[in-house]
Protein backbone atom coordinates (compact mmCIF):
# COMPACT_ATOMS: atom_id res chain seq x y z
CA UNK A 1 0.00 0.00 0.00
CA UNK A 2 1.86 3.35 -1.08
CA UNK A 3 -0.76 6.00 0.27
CA UNK A 4 0.14 10.34 0.46
CA UNK A 5 -0.99 9.78 4.16
CA UNK A 6 0.39 6.37 5.32
CA UNK A 7 3.49 4.62 3.77
CA UNK A 8 4.30 0.66 3.52
CA UNK A 9 7.21 -1.53 3.33
CA UNK A 10 7.20 -4.75 3.50
CA UNK A 11 10.42 -7.30 3.79
CA UNK A 12 11.16 -10.58 3.31
CA UNK A 13 11.02 -12.17 6.56
CA UNK A 14 7.11 -10.11 6.91
CA UNK A 15 8.39 -7.17 8.86
CA UNK A 16 5.97 -4.45 8.07
CA UNK A 17 7.08 -0.91 8.46
CA UNK A 18 3.81 1.89 8.52
CA UNK A 19 5.19 5.37 8.11
CA UNK A 20 3.17 8.56 8.94
CA UNK A 21 3.67 10.64 6.31
CA UNK A 22 2.92 14.22 6.70
CA UNK A 23 5.93 15.57 7.84
CA UNK A 24 5.25 19.38 7.11
CA UNK A 25 2.90 19.17 9.93
CA UNK A 26 5.22 17.01 11.93
CA UNK A 27 3.02 13.56 11.41
CA UNK A 28 -0.30 14.95 12.59
CA UNK A 29 -3.11 12.86 12.14
CA UNK A 30 -6.51 14.01 11.00
CA UNK A 31 -9.48 11.94 9.96
CA UNK A 32 -7.67 10.65 7.04
CA UNK A 33 -4.69 9.43 8.58
CA UNK A 34 -6.43 7.97 11.64
CA UNK A 35 -8.93 6.13 9.22
CA UNK A 36 -6.45 4.81 7.09
CA UNK A 37 -3.64 3.66 9.82
CA UNK A 38 -7.10 1.68 11.72
CA UNK A 39 -7.66 -0.41 8.39
CA UNK A 40 -4.73 -1.01 7.78
CA UNK A 41 -3.60 -2.03 10.92
CA UNK A 42 -6.72 -3.86 11.21
CA UNK A 43 -5.95 -5.75 8.17
CA UNK A 44 -2.42 -6.78 8.90
CA UNK A 45 -3.63 -8.63 11.88
CA UNK A 46 -5.47 -11.03 9.80
CA UNK A 47 -2.44 -10.92 7.02
CA UNK A 48 -0.53 -14.39 8.15
CA UNK A 49 2.66 -13.27 6.13
CA UNK A 50 2.87 -10.13 8.04
CA UNK A 51 4.78 -10.77 11.20
CA UNK A 52 6.04 -8.05 13.39
CA UNK A 53 4.37 -4.67 12.63
CA UNK A 54 6.82 -1.22 13.18
CA UNK A 55 5.19 2.33 13.36
CA UNK A 56 7.56 5.24 12.29
CA UNK A 57 6.87 8.75 10.97
CA UNK A 58 8.46 10.26 7.81
CA UNK A 59 11.03 13.05 8.57
CA UNK A 60 12.12 14.79 12.03
CA UNK A 61 9.31 13.80 13.97
CA UNK A 62 7.46 11.06 15.15
CA UNK A 63 3.83 12.26 15.56
CA UNK A 64 2.45 15.71 17.23
CA UNK A 65 -0.46 14.11 17.69
CA UNK A 66 -4.14 15.25 16.28
CA UNK A 67 -4.16 18.07 13.67
CA UNK A 68 -4.98 21.05 15.21
CA UNK A 69 -6.43 22.20 12.23
CA UNK A 70 -9.12 19.47 11.94
CA UNK A 71 -9.57 19.76 16.05
CA UNK A 72 -10.58 23.60 14.75
CA UNK A 73 -12.88 22.83 12.14
CA UNK A 74 -14.72 19.68 14.86
CA UNK A 75 -15.40 22.82 17.09
CA UNK A 76 -17.74 23.93 14.96
CA UNK A 77 -19.65 20.57 15.05
CA UNK A 78 -22.20 18.96 17.57
CA UNK A 79 -20.90 17.02 20.71
CA UNK A 80 -22.56 13.88 18.74
CA UNK A 81 -20.28 14.36 16.06
CA UNK A 82 -17.19 15.14 18.40
CA UNK A 83 -18.02 12.02 20.03
CA UNK A 84 -18.20 9.83 16.45
CA UNK A 85 -14.86 11.40 15.60
CA UNK A 86 -13.61 10.71 19.40
CA UNK A 87 -14.68 7.00 19.48
CA UNK A 88 -12.77 6.72 15.88
CA UNK A 89 -9.59 7.92 17.69
CA UNK A 90 -10.24 5.39 20.15
CA UNK A 91 -10.78 2.69 17.90
CA UNK A 92 -7.20 3.36 16.61
CA UNK A 93 -5.73 2.94 19.81
CA UNK A 94 -7.79 -0.01 20.49
CA UNK A 95 -6.42 -1.89 16.92
CA UNK A 96 -3.16 -1.13 17.66
CA UNK A 97 -2.91 -1.94 21.29
CA UNK A 98 -4.60 -5.03 20.59
CA UNK A 99 -3.28 -6.29 17.45
CA UNK A 100 -2.09 -10.03 18.11
CA UNK A 101 1.51 -9.33 15.92
CA UNK A 102 4.23 -7.55 17.96
CA UNK A 103 4.50 -3.80 17.44
CA UNK A 104 7.50 -2.08 17.54
CA UNK A 105 7.42 1.88 17.74
CA UNK A 106 10.35 3.48 15.77
CA UNK A 107 10.23 7.12 17.23
CA UNK A 108 12.33 8.77 15.39
CA UNK A 109 11.79 12.50 17.00
CA UNK A 110 9.17 14.32 18.65
CA UNK A 111 6.09 12.81 19.91
CA UNK A 112 3.33 15.10 21.59
CA UNK A 113 -0.49 14.26 22.55
CA UNK A 114 -2.14 11.66 21.19
CA UNK A 115 0.94 10.18 19.43
CA UNK A 116 2.10 9.45 22.95
CA UNK A 117 -1.02 7.24 22.57
CA UNK A 118 0.55 5.35 20.27
CA UNK A 119 3.61 5.24 21.11
CA UNK A 120 2.02 3.54 24.44
CA UNK A 121 -0.07 1.35 22.60
CA UNK A 122 3.21 -0.78 20.97
CA UNK A 123 4.49 -3.04 22.62
CA UNK A 124 8.09 -2.16 22.08
CA UNK A 125 9.76 1.51 21.55
CA UNK A 126 12.60 2.59 20.68
CA UNK A 127 13.69 5.86 20.73
CA UNK A 128 16.69 8.92 19.44
CA UNK A 129 18.07 11.26 21.72
CA UNK A 130 15.50 13.55 19.58
CA UNK A 131 12.30 11.71 21.31
CA UNK A 132 11.00 14.34 23.36
CA UNK A 133 7.53 13.75 24.43
CA UNK A 134 4.96 16.01 26.06
CA UNK A 135 0.99 15.79 26.85
CA UNK A 136 -0.21 19.41 26.35
CA UNK A 137 -3.71 18.85 26.21
CA UNK A 138 -4.23 21.09 29.23
CA UNK A 139 -2.84 24.05 27.34
CA UNK A 140 -5.86 24.16 24.97
CA UNK A 141 -8.32 23.57 27.43
CA UNK A 142 -8.42 19.62 27.14
CA UNK A 143 -7.40 16.19 28.67
CA UNK A 144 -5.92 13.27 26.75
CA UNK A 145 -8.99 11.46 27.32
CA UNK A 146 -8.58 8.84 24.72
CA UNK A 147 -5.04 7.72 24.59
CA UNK A 148 -5.39 7.55 28.94
CA UNK A 149 -5.67 4.20 29.34
CA UNK A 150 -2.73 3.37 27.51
CA UNK A 151 -0.59 6.14 29.01
CA UNK A 152 -1.16 5.41 31.98
CA UNK A 153 -0.82 2.24 31.77
CA UNK A 154 2.92 2.70 30.27
CA UNK A 155 3.85 5.52 32.73
CA UNK A 156 1.77 4.84 35.93
CA UNK A 157 -0.93 6.77 37.53
CA UNK A 158 1.08 8.89 39.50
CA UNK A 159 3.60 9.97 37.20
CA UNK A 160 0.33 10.55 34.82
CA UNK A 161 -0.87 12.90 37.60
CA UNK A 162 2.10 15.07 36.91
CA UNK A 163 2.56 15.14 32.91
CA UNK A 164 -1.29 15.25 32.46
CA UNK A 165 -1.21 18.41 33.92
CA UNK A 166 1.76 19.82 33.95
CA UNK A 167 2.16 19.28 30.18
CA UNK A 168 6.14 19.70 30.59
CA UNK A 169 8.33 18.16 27.95
CA UNK A 170 9.43 14.56 28.89
CA UNK A 171 13.00 14.13 27.59
CA UNK A 172 13.57 10.66 26.17
CA UNK A 173 16.07 9.82 28.97
CA UNK A 174 12.80 10.58 31.56
CA UNK A 175 10.74 8.63 28.92
CA UNK A 176 12.68 5.45 29.34
CA UNK A 177 12.29 5.77 32.90
CA UNK A 178 8.93 6.44 32.79
CA UNK A 179 8.25 3.21 30.73
CA UNK A 180 7.18 4.98 27.75
CA UNK A 181 10.12 4.08 25.88
CA UNK A 182 11.65 1.00 26.15
CA UNK A 183 15.52 1.83 25.02
CA UNK A 184 17.24 4.70 23.33
CA UNK A 185 19.30 4.33 20.46
CA UNK A 186 21.52 7.23 18.97
CA UNK A 187 19.57 8.50 15.17
CA UNK A 188 22.39 6.26 13.44
CA UNK A 189 21.61 3.09 15.10
CA UNK A 190 17.67 3.25 15.24
CA UNK A 191 17.04 1.27 12.43
CA UNK A 192 19.45 -1.33 13.48
CA UNK A 193 18.16 -1.65 17.18
CA UNK A 194 14.90 -2.01 15.81
CA UNK A 195 15.95 -4.76 12.92
CA UNK A 196 17.48 -6.51 16.27
CA UNK A 197 14.20 -6.75 18.21
CA UNK A 198 12.42 -7.61 14.68
CA UNK A 199 14.87 -10.24 14.45
CA UNK A 200 14.16 -11.64 17.87
CA UNK A 201 10.46 -11.28 17.73
CA UNK A 202 10.81 -13.21 14.47
CA UNK A 203 12.31 -16.65 16.54
CA UNK A 204 9.27 -16.93 18.03
CA UNK A 205 5.55 -18.83 16.93
CA UNK A 206 3.30 -16.13 15.68
CA UNK A 207 0.67 -17.46 17.70
CA UNK A 208 2.67 -17.95 21.04
CA UNK A 209 3.61 -14.25 20.27
CA UNK A 210 -0.50 -12.71 19.87
CA UNK A 211 -0.63 -15.47 23.48
CA UNK A 212 1.76 -13.45 25.02
CA UNK A 213 0.08 -10.50 25.13
CA UNK A 214 -3.30 -11.90 25.52
CA UNK A 215 -1.36 -13.11 28.77
CA UNK A 216 -0.09 -9.55 29.77
CA UNK A 217 -3.71 -7.80 29.00
CA UNK A 218 -5.08 -10.83 30.75
CA UNK A 219 -2.61 -10.87 34.29
CA UNK A 220 -1.76 -7.29 34.26
CA UNK A 221 -2.47 -5.15 37.74
CA UNK A 222 -4.50 -8.80 38.40
CA UNK A 223 -4.10 -10.72 41.96
CA UNK A 224 -3.14 -13.37 40.99
CA UNK A 225 -3.46 -15.37 44.18
CA UNK A 226 -6.66 -14.45 44.58
CA UNK A 227 -8.39 -15.23 41.55
CA UNK A 228 -9.74 -18.55 40.63
CA UNK A 229 -11.03 -16.92 37.17
CA UNK A 230 -7.84 -16.15 36.66
CA UNK A 231 -6.04 -19.63 37.14
CA UNK A 232 -8.58 -21.17 35.17
CA UNK A 233 -8.42 -18.82 32.44
CA UNK A 234 -4.34 -19.15 32.83
CA UNK A 235 -4.45 -22.77 32.71
CA UNK A 236 -6.20 -22.83 29.93
CA UNK A 237 -4.30 -20.52 27.50
CA UNK A 238 -1.43 -23.04 28.05
CA UNK A 239 -3.11 -25.93 27.55
CA UNK A 240 -4.92 -24.71 23.81
CA UNK A 241 -1.06 -23.73 23.16
CA UNK A 242 0.60 -27.17 24.19
CA UNK A 243 -1.96 -29.10 21.87
CA UNK A 244 -1.85 -26.38 19.21
CA UNK A 245 0.64 -27.27 15.96
CA UNK A 246 3.16 -24.40 16.92
CA UNK A 247 3.22 -25.71 20.29
CA UNK A 248 3.52 -28.81 18.89
CA UNK A 249 6.01 -27.92 16.48
CA UNK A 250 8.27 -25.78 18.69
CA UNK A 251 8.46 -28.56 21.15
CA UNK A 252 9.61 -30.95 18.48
CA UNK A 253 11.89 -28.86 17.36
CA UNK A 254 13.64 -28.33 20.19
CA UNK A 255 13.69 -31.97 21.54
CA UNK A 256 15.23 -32.52 17.91
CA UNK A 257 17.33 -29.81 17.98
CA UNK A 258 16.17 -27.82 14.89
CA UNK A 259 14.64 -24.50 13.70
CA UNK A 260 10.46 -24.73 13.86
CA UNK A 261 9.38 -23.77 10.68
CA UNK A 262 8.33 -20.23 11.23
CA UNK A 263 12.27 -19.14 11.42
CA UNK A 264 13.27 -18.23 7.71
CA UNK A 265 16.68 -17.67 7.45
CA UNK A 266 18.14 -17.21 10.95
CA UNK A 267 21.43 -15.34 11.53
CA UNK A 268 22.49 -17.16 14.23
Amino acid sequence: MTDEMLLEHRDSRGVVTLTMNRPEVHNAFNDVLGRALTERLAALDHDDEARVVVLTGAGKSFSAGADLNWMRSMAGFSEEENRADSLALAGLMATLDGLSKPTIARVNGAVFGGGVGLVACCDIAVGTPHAKMALTEVKLGLVPAVIAPYVVRAMGPRQARRYFQTAEVITPETARDLGLLHELAAAEELDGRVADFAHALLKAGPRALGAAKKLVALTGGAAAEDSDALKRETAALIARLRVSEEGQEGLSAFLEKRKPHWIDGDRT
